[in-house]
């Protein structure tokens, strides 16, 4: 597994990327032989360090992530750790059946992702001219289960997912609502 450790406007010593490696190690191969690739990111969040961990534990499209706040950057690496532990332990089963199914059914669809800059308070609206596109990126629609779904929502830590639902075909959205329930959008159970 290739591991990137880094720090945004932040020196990272040895001691502490040499933690993070061997622990990222630890926790990901006791759950995944051959994961692809880790990335921690750690940062100075106002008085707090915070620690940003992204997992590619093998699946295609599959990431697993978390993020953590504490007084160092040892207890926020540390806390985001034990979050990626418990989603790993938490869907080991599913994870694995997942892994034999991305393995013989490639079933993704290509498309692009857009991040569009939002208005700022003090902008005036201009009905004639397109929001702002800052970056475009190429991504994958994958088709899965409404669970497979909310499971990749969870171990991505995202606040929506889009995918072709495998019963239907259709596109459908999970997302996390405001109050901690997750909602799911199936246009071809709409009622006409």
């Amino acid at each position: 597994m290739e591991i990137s450790v880094k720090g945004k406007n932040l020196d990272v010593g040895d001691a502490l990327r040499t933690h993070a490696t061997d622990n990222l190690i630890n926790i990901v191969g006791k759950y995944f032989d051959h994961a692809i690739d880790a990335t921690v990111v750690f940062s100075r969040d106002g008085g707090e360090f915070k620690a940003d961990i992204s997992v590619h534990p093998g699946p295609r499209g599959l990431v697993v992530q978390s993020a953590h706040h504490g007084n160092d950057a040892y207890g926020a690496f540390d806390g985001a750790l034990d979050r990626v532990a418990k989603q790993l332990r938490r869907y080991k089963r599913r994870l694995s059946n997942h892994h034999q199914k991305a393995r013989n059914d490639d079933n993704l669809l290509p498309a692009q992702q857009y991040v569009i800059q939002p208005e700022t308070a003090d902008e005036e609206p201009h009905e004639d001219q397109p929001p702002m596109i800052i970056a475009e990126m190429q991504t994958e629609i994958a088709t899965l289960t409404v669970s497979e779904a909310v499971m990749r929502m969870d171990l991505a830590d995202a606040p929506v997912v889009m995918f072709r639902n495998s019963a239907s075909g259709g596109f459908n959205v999970v997302y996390r609502r405001p109050d901690g329930n997750i909602g799911w959008i199936d246009p071809a159970n709409s009622s006409s």
